[in-house]
This record gives structure tokens, C-alpha cells and sequence, in this order.
């Protein structure tokens, strides 16, 4: 089956099963046959690894995941897509599709009982509307993930991409920041698929750190000074805190100035080892005077 890219295939197979789009998934499936084997072979789909694909689409990469990878789960949400892989994908032994929704599903629970020990990394061309809740979900359940390659929006990716401490970072980024890496693979314009999006696309990589930095009661207040400072990012860390979190403006001011950055800083402005560094201070305020 090697047709998967091709508009006159896809419109027959989808009228023979009585698809039509759903704008609420989000789907826009690729025509561009060169796309998917780059997503493939950079996102460590190779011998001795499996693959979660999160959405499957008519399986235009879940095939080229199935042609280099051990094995691929897909877990799809849309129960009308079903049919349909059954034939695109039917050559393959080694996929599994799981039709449910990926923000319901036990993902450590499907990698231990799918893959055994076979490395894991993850794949996905992912909607917009969901993009922030599949990432998070992966990175907050610690599941043994080595990276997560995802096809988003070019908006999404320049945001997740950004540097921590610049105007254009927000929770999203700090949070891929403290769980991992990233880079930037490549763009994909509107024109790449069916039916066309009114944005462009990018595909990104995250790879996941095998440590994180912070114990677990710091990284709750790390979380906690992101998630308060971003929402009002507009105010000074000071006051986003104290309306938040209920920190004394006078906490947050003497910790920023013990480390070298104005009373007023805005959250944005600081940077990773900043936030780091602050949430350590504002957990253990009594060393700051060395008590």
C-alpha cells in the first residue's frame, strides 16, 4: 500500500468508507509522500525501538513508523478511521491500534504491557487544540520515553522551541525545558495537506532527560512559581506570586535581588537556572541570611 499520499487514493478510500473530516479532531491528513519518512527516521523509529503514534490518521506515518521500527501503537481517538486502517495497514504484523482517546489512556501502563524492553520514543502529527495536553502528559507521567517527535503548528513549535527567558516562552517552554531538550526538524506549509489548514506546520523534537533537576516537593513549587507567573505575565513576579501563590512581595523582591536581577522582574525575564534557582530560595527562604 504505497498509494497512502496520493488525493485520488485518499478521496476513494475515505467515500468508500463514508469519511468525511471532522473539524473538531482536526484532521488534515498528508499528501506530500516525503514527509513521513523524515518523521520516521528522526523520531528513532529503528531497530530494537518501539513507537507511540498518537493519531493515525489514514496511516501514512504509522506505515513508515511500522517499515523501520520493532513495533508501532497507535492510539486514534476517531472509531470512524477504523475500517479504513485495516486496509492501509493491513501488510503489517507488527501494529497495534488502540481506539481511544490519548488523554484517557494509561500511557505507562501501554508501554509496559506493548513494549517490553524495547527503547520507546513517540510520534505524532498533533492538532492544535490538543497539543499542549498530549505534551504535558507525556512529560508529567515520567513514562520511559526517550524522545517525543510531533508534527504542530509553526505557532506551537516557535513557542515550545523558544529560549526560556525571552518574550516568546511561556509555561509550555519552561516546562519541555525542565523535562528535556529541543529542536527544530523542519517546516511543513499548509499546502502539504488534505483538506489544507490555514497555518503552517512544523515538526519538532523533544528529548527527554533521563534526570530532572529538582526533588519532588521543589519541583511542586517550581511548577507552582511557572504556572502563577505565566498566567499574569504582564505583572512583576512579585505581585503575580502574592495574588497567586500568596508570597509577600517583599520575599520575592529580596530573593530576586540575592540573585542579581531587579525587584521588578517579570517572569519572562528570567531564565532557566533563574527559575531554578528561585523556586530553591523560595522553598528554603531561611538560607538566604545562612541560617
Amino acid at each position: 500500500m504505497h498509494r497512502l499520499t496520493d488525493i485520488s487514493f485518499i478521496k476513494d478510500i475515505l467515500t468508500r468508507n463514508g469519511f468525511s473530516f471532522s473539524k473538531g479532531l482536526g484532521q488534515n491528513f498528508i499528501i506530500n509522500p516525503d514527509i513521513c519518512p523524515k518523521i520516521a527516521e528522526y523520531g528513532n523509529a529503528r531497530h530494537g525501538w518501539g513507537v507511540l503514534e498518537i493519531g493515525t490518521g489514514i496511516g501514512v506515518l504509522t506505515r513508515e513508523l511500522a517499515l523501520r521500527a520493532e513495533k508501532v501503537v497507535a492510539v486514534e481517538i476517531d472509531k470512524r478511521l477504523m475500517p479504513i486502517l485495516d486496509e492501509t495497514l493491513s501488510e503489517f504484523e507488527n501494529v497495534k491500534i488502540i481506539n481511544q482517546d490519548i488523554m484517557k489512556c494509561d500511557i505507562a501502563e501501554i508501554i509496559r504491557e506493548e513494549f517490553g524492553n524495547l527503547k520507546v520514543a513517540v510520534c505524532a502529527n498533533l492538532p492544535y487544540y490538543i497539543t499542549s495536553p498530549v505534551i504535558m502528559k507525556i512529560l508529567e507521567s515520567r513514562v520511559p520515553v526517550q524522545s517525543v517527535t510531533v508534527m504542530v503548528q509553526k505557532e506551537a513549535g516557535d513557542r515550545i522551541c523558544a529560549e526560556v527567558g525571552t518574550r516568546e516562552a511561556g509555561a509550555l517552554t519552561v516546562a519541555v525545558n525542565y523535562y528535556g531538550s529541543t529542536e527544530r526538524l523542519f517546516g511543513v506549509p499548509r499546502g502539504n495537506f488534505m483538506p489544507s489548514p490555514k497555518v503552517d506546520s512544523e515538526v519538532i523534537k523533544i528529548n527527554i532527560n533521563k534526570q530532572t533537576p529538582l526533588d519532588s516537593e521543589s519541583e511542586k513549587i517550581f511548577f507552582r512559581v511557572v504556572k502563577s507567573g505565566f498566567s499574569q505575565r504582564r505583572k512583576t513576579l512579585a505581585n503575580s506570586l502574592c495574588s497567586m501563590m500568596g508570597v509577600p512581595k517583599e520575599q520575592t523582591a529580596e530573593i530576586l535581588l540575592s540573585m542579581g536581577l531587579p525587584e521588578t522582574s517579570r517572569i519572562e525575564q528570567l531564565n532557566m537556572e533563574n527559575l531554578i534557582e528561585f523556586s530553591e530560595k523560595l522553598k528554603n527562604p531561611k538560607s538566604e541570611s545562612g541560617e
